[in-house]
């Protein structure tokens, strides 16, 4: 397959959970937020010089290509006069990767359908989590039995905090633990988190 098919072929899958279209770099920080959630979640495909809409625009200037080559490695494709960068990110074993966002915070990303949103609490933990052995136990104490009582339905991170009246940390904590166990599971529903038992 020539270059031309094959980025036709990609930009028909349009942006989903692994590949997002860029019109243009601007700055390093919108680049870094979308390898961010590429690797904090299932990895992707970045096809830079790509509208929204699928047409090409292509990569307009030699400064947009150095700054993703000091990025990270990307590939080249020259197509009807324009060059179009896919840039490739792999999952990260070593979750959280972070950004630095336009304020200069340090943030990571996670990827849902074709968004980039910062990462909750929740998966910070979850991460942190993560780390433990595999066969680390988990034991039901009267904390966990108390949040799992006053889990009702879905519900947010805030209701869950104000129900059980625990400390928000320890929620936090307790609900990525509850989920890696599979006790607990959570859905993003208009642009928010919500918990249920499983």
């Amino acid at each position: 397959m020539d270059d031309k098919r094959y980025i036709l072929s990609l930009i028909r899958e349009g942006e989903h959970q692994q590949q997002d279209f860029k019109y243009r770099v601007s700055d390093a920080c919108k680049l870094a937020k979308s390898v961010s959630a590429f690797a904090n979640t299932d990895g992707g495909r970045l096809l830079i010089g790509v509208r929204d809409d699928g047409n090409l625009s292509g990569v307009r200037s030699e400064e947009e290509i150095y700054m993703m080559q000091s990025s990270i490695k990307f590939d080249t494709y020259h197509i009807d006069g324009r060059t179009i960068v896919i840039v490739t990110v792999p999952p990260s074993t070593h979750r959280p990767i972070c950004a630095i966002d336009e304020e200069g915070r340090k943030r990571a990303y996670i990827r849902i359908n074709d968004e980039n949103i910062v990462a909750s609490p929740i998966h910070l933990a979850l991460w942190r989590e993560s780390q433990k052995p595999q066969g680390s136990m988990m034991t039901y104490d009267d904390t966990i039995r108390h949040l799992l009582d006053v889990m009702k339905g879905l519900q947010t991170l805030n209701q869950i905090v104000r129900q059980s009246r625990l400390p928000r940390p320890k929620v936090i904590t307790l609900l990525a633990r509850l989920i890696r166990f599979s006790i607990v599971k959570w859905e993003y529903t208009n642009q928010q988190f919500l918990f249920s038992l499983s």
